[in-house]
């Protein structure tokens, strides 16, 4: 492989190149990024890709002088257990067109990318998987899950009653160029509270408010509205869209949330309170949701919310440094567990112990002590926020107890409050 520092280092996989791109090739990339995610007939959104080019960070395949595999990532903060915050690689826009598949194009695209990630210092790296079985091969494992609901209105019957509201709050609808501001402001406050969240930076916000569009983008203006407590401060967000159906005379429209954000219980009332209570709306549904929300229990009927087709893994993750990783969050119990890891790319192969106390603290060491648990890179993605539990994955063959009692002993020091979540897609 190609030297991860040169960003005009070329490598050759199957009589193919791999490289990175440079500015003015960031149309042929956005056009081969399109085919491989069947999508040819999208026009090229070049002035929009140029924003997101970085050097040595867009990557492509290259059969001649035609792109036929594509790749990018991006430098983030990611949440963990604690509220601290690690640096993350983020992969996103990977597509190999269907006559090269099976060259080892994602494989040298994948490992170049994780060589200057860790090279650069990033605990972490982190992508979403469109595909279950990919991944996997290269250390990343399920390390985030969705809750989303749908709720039949005439079931529920709305929220019950005696929940905390805000007294002296507010509910505004915003403006777009509003809802750019004030959602990005609220965002960097909600992030350090969730376990999986990463940063959203301007070009995200400049989407989703229709602000930048792009080829492709079915973007329709939502309903935005902020809450305010009393002192004037924002404290929570939602947007949402309405579908406008009709069943002969009778209104029958479909309200989609496509964001919401709370500080805290009192505010997501009053926004729920809002979303629940719009004139023609039978049902509400609510893609993306954190695992631990309580909506349900805010509900007269929690039976009237069933649980979104859409839900499952959204982020997966791979450690790239263990020491820093595991030292940043946070840990539910103290104690010690070895942990013997098997990582086919090398950066966290070898033994660790997990030494956790009791104020919280840990740290993750190499040792020559008899290990209790063996796990894979995969496993030890899916383990670190915390999402997925060592009993588990012993359950399903994926770890293997080498001391009875171990897994259910790392899952007490792996066990957080709020379970991993991210509404960011990427």
């Amino acid at each position: 492989m190609g030297n991860s520092n040169d960003h005009a280092a070329v490598d050759t996989v199957s009589g193919l190149q791999v490289r990175a791109v440079s500015v003015d090739e960031v149309a042929e990339w956005n056009r081969a990024l399109n085919f491989g995610f069947l999508r040819p007939e999208v026009a090229v959104a070049e002035d929009l890709r140029r924003r997101y080019w970085e050097p040595g960070r867009m990557l492509a395949g290259f059969d001649g002088e035609r792109q036929i595999a594509t790749f990018r990532s991006f430098d983030t903060e990611l949440t963990v257990p604690g509220g601290a915050v690690v640096p993350a690689d983020a992969i996103t826009n990977v597509a190999v067109t269907a006559t090269h598949r099976r060259r080892g194009l994602l494989s040298a695209m994948m490992r170049r990318d994780l060589a200057a990630a860790a090279e650069r210092g990033s605990a972490v790296a982190i992508l979403a998987a469109a595909e279950y079985n990919i991944y996997g091969r290269f250390g990343f494992g399920p390390a985030t899950q969705g809750a989303g609901w749908n709720i039949e209105l005439r079931r529920t019957r709305g929220l019950r009653e005696g929940l905390p509201g805000v007294p002296g709050g507010r509910t505004d609808f915003v403006t777009m160029a509003e809802l750019r501001e004030l959602g990005a402001d609220l965002h960097e406050r909600w992030r350090r509270t969730q376990p999986g969240a990463i940063e959203r930076d301007t070009l995200w916000w400049e989407r989703t408010s229709g602000e930048v569009r792009a080829p492709g983008d079915e973007f329709k203006e939502p309903f935005a509205a902020v809450h305010r407590d009393a002192a004037g401060e924002v404290t929570g967000l939602v947007l949402y869209r309405i579908a406008n159906k009709w069943d002969g005379a009778y209104p029958d429209c479909k309200l989609t949330v496509s964001e919401f954000i709370a500080l805290d219980l009192p505010t997501a009332v009053e926004l729920w309170r809002l979303v629940l209570s719009v004139d023609w709306v039978s049902r509400v549904e609510v893609p993306k949701l954190a695992p631990d929300d309580p909506l349900p229990l805010l509900l007269q009927d929690p039976r009237a919310a069933t649980p979104h087709e859409g839900n499952g893994d959204l982020v997966w993750l791979r450690v790239l440094d263990v020491e820093a990783a595991f030292g940043a969050r946070s840990y539910g119990a103290p104690g010690r567990v070895v942990l013997e890891v098997d990582d086919r790319l090398g950066y966290a192969s070898g033994r660790w112990a997990l030494e956790t106390a009791e104020d919280g603290t840990g740290r993750c060491v190499r040792t020559t002590d008899d290990a209790d648990l063996a796990l894979g890179a995969s496993e030890l993605g899916s383990l670190y926020l915390g999402a997925e539990t060592a009993s588990r994955l012993a359950a399903a063959a994926l770890l293997t107890e080498l001391r009875p009692g171990a897994a259910a002993a790392a899952d007490l020091l792996l066990r957080t409050p709020l379970r991993a979540w991210t509404p960011t897609e990427f």
